[in-house]
């Protein structure tokens, strides 16, 4: 006789099992559409990366490194298409005009759980005859400029901006890095743009360090491979000596520029990493883009809870 205190599953308590069959698929967006998952999939991981920001002309900041967030177990339904966002890189300062541009966030548009990351925050950028700018606030923060530091050249233009902006946990990104002026005429030193995974650099006075260093990105084995997204762009600057700028940090941060005693090109951020512009040297006064973002969405085999029986 069967046990009245039994369970139709054998007596096992538990969540009923729901499974998915999203055979691994991994696919990358690298501009903005739509995603639609397998028949079986009911579970995805996905990684967003958005533009990383534009850096800053005259002795700028390099711009921040796109916001870096990577999820698991988000809850789909199979055979339906869900929107996604790739965010752009923020566009170049331009000389007596602006500072480095925002980049464009990233969202990978789930119901269950919409992921958004935020724009790299643009270069800090040197003036006149526009106001000197300091580096934007952004998913990571765009470096400060390497000139003035108060009026009349404006308040405190050299600082950095804010990164995990808005915040998130983990954080999305850090701080850009100070700029820097002096000792003696002629010696400016853009900060770092922020990145994924530390702070921009600051510029530095001390010789024989130059500008700073774009801060690095995160890794992330999603696609297969290992890839790391959202560095920061190096500083740009100008000094007697021959100092280096500023490098970009690794995931796709470009490389600062430098006049004077050395002469650097800027680059810009690479494309669907997420990474920052370089900053732009005193002359020539070109500054950089940042680069593009990316949206990859791995569709997850995967069971939980219990089976019935």
């Amino acid at each position: 006789m069967a046990s009245p205190s039994g369970s139709a599953n054998g007596g096992v308590i538990g969540v009923s099992n729901k499974t998915s069959f999203g055979k691994c698929t991994v696919t990358s967006k690298t501009s903005t559409g739509t995603i639609t998952t397998q028949p079986g999939t009911r579970l995805v991981e996905t990684l967003v990366v958005a533009g990383g920001g534009g850096s800053g002309v005259g002795n700028g900041g390099g711009g921040g490194g796109g916001g870096f967030r990577q999820i698991s177990c988000i809850s789909v339904c199979g055979n339906t298409p869900y929107p996604i966002t790739v965010g752009g890189g923020g566009v170049a300062g331009v000389p007596s005009c602006s500072a480095g541009g925002q980049g464009v966030s990233s969202v990978a548009g789930f119901p269950s759980n919409p992921i958004t990351s935020a724009g790299g925050g643009g270069g800090g950028t040197e003036g006149p005859p526009a106001p000197m700018k300091e580096g934007g606030d952004g998913g990571s923060g765009g470096g400060g400029n390497g000139y003035g530091s108060g009026p009349p050249s404006g308040p405190n233009c050299q600082a950095a901006g804010d990164g995990n902006t808005p915040s998130t946990t983990p954080p999305q990104g850090f701080p850009g890095g100070t700029g820097n002026a002096g000792p003696g005429s002629g010696n400016y030193k853009g900060g770092g743009g922020g990145g994924a995974s530390e702070a921009g650099e600051n510029g530095s006075a001390a010789s024989p360090k130059g500008s700073g260093k774009g801060g690095d990105g995160s890794p992330s084995t999603i696609t297969g491979s290992d890839v790391t997204y959202g560095g920061g762009g190096g500083g740009g600057g100008n000094s007697p000596s021959s100092v280096p700028s500023g490098p970009g940090g690794s995931g796709g941060g470009g490389t600062g520029g430098m006049s004077g005693g050395a002469s650097t090109t800027a680059t810009a951020g690479t494309a669907n990493t997420g990474g920052g512009g370089g900053g732009g040297a005193n002359s020539p006064n070109t500054a950089k883009a940042g680069g593009s973002g990316i949206v990859v969405v791995k569709e997850l085999n995967k069971a939980s809870g219990v089976w019935s029986m």
